[in-house]
């Protein structure tokens, strides 16, 4: 397991988490990629999967809770964590504004962050050799592809918002794969932001049982492959995040549409567009892009000091 943080560090561990949860809100943007951007990616997955794992268990029922605490790295799972809880209570009205109102806007920013975080993530390897490349290329592929299905229309039943959950809290941890776009993927997107922001408590909490399922079974997967295939994991990651630069480009054409369960119009199927002349919005939204690449090279550059 990684090393504990102090207890001095859980403010910026809470600002981290903050970070993580306002890009999990955003279909298209992984809080994975911010948890690898932050620094804190690996340290997150290890301790998330310490909860399966007998040290964790033995203490609880011996009854010594400041030794399970421990086990888990509880303070920076606690830190972290209220982090994401606080972003996705406070910001999802917010964010989800933006994506009706300011979707070229709010794009060109993540498109910016996204963009530079490949480069930053893809540093971690020391001496790219053809085998990672190609790993690079498997991720890209399978992204780029993702990104690309289109929405379904799903049942509401209680079983599929487990699973929902579930899924999206997979896909929430790989950095360039969305949770969130998984949500939409499976129908259930606004249905979710709609229970956060109703403070439907019934529906939110199965929802979050499968997310605690979820994330702890492919934490195990995850830890093992940075354990065995460090290098190749990085690179396949990395991939994954070029790729889901597709779903993250500001400017789309809407193919197809269809009425949302509020009856507004949505879209189904989109096509990657360039801007029209240059004006106001696309002078703005390039501004926007070129914040959110210098953001991540400013936290990036933070993270190096720290481990100096």
């Amino acid at each position: 397991m990684s090393e504990v943080r102090g207890s001095h560090d859980a403010s910026g561990l809470f600002l981290r988490g903050v970070c993580m949860g306002a890009a999990d809100v955003v279909p298209g943007v992984s809080g994975g990629t911010m948890a690898f951007i932050l620094g804190i990616y690996e340290e997150l997955v290890d301790s998330i999967r310490n909860v399966a794992r007998p040290p964790l268990w033995r203490a609880l029922l011996g009854g010594r809770i400041g030794e399970a605490f421990a086990a888990i790295n509880g303070r920076f799972l606690v830190a972290v964590g209220a982090g994401i809880l606080t972003a996705v209570l406070s910001l999802a009205r917010g964010i989800s504004w933006l994506l009706r109102n300011e979707p070229v806007l709010l794009w060109s920013f993540f498109f910016g962050l996204v963009l530079a975080s490949v480069l930053v993530v893809g540093q971690r390897i020391p001496r790219w050799t053809p085998a990672l490349w190609g790993a690079l290329a498997l991720g890209t592929v399978v992204a780029f592809w993702l990104v690309g299905l289109v929405p379904a229309q799903t049942t509401e039943a209680a079983w599929f918002i487990f699973l929902s959950g579930a899924l999206a809290i997979c896909a929430m941890i790989l950095p360039g794969i969305s949770g969130s776009f998984v949500l939409v993927l499976l129908g259930k997107y606004q249905f979710i932001l709609d229970a956060v922001n109703s403070r439907d408590l019934a529906t939110l909490a199965v929802f979050v049982s499968g997310i605690a399922v979820g994330i702890v079974s492919f934490a195990q997967v995850l830890g093992y492959l940075f354990r065995r295939y460090h290098d190749v994991t990085v690179a396949v990651l990395t991939g994954l995040m070029l790729g889901s630069l597709r779903k993250v480009w500001p400017w789309k054409l809407d193919l197809e549409t269809r009425l949302d369960r509020h009856g507004e119009v949505v879209p189904v199927v989109q096509e990657n567009v360039l801007p029209g002349s240059i004006d106001g919005e696309v002078a703005a939204a390039l501004a926007l892009a070129v914040l959110g690449f210098a953001v991540v090279l400013v936290l990036e550059r933070a993270a190096s000091r720290r481990e100096t």
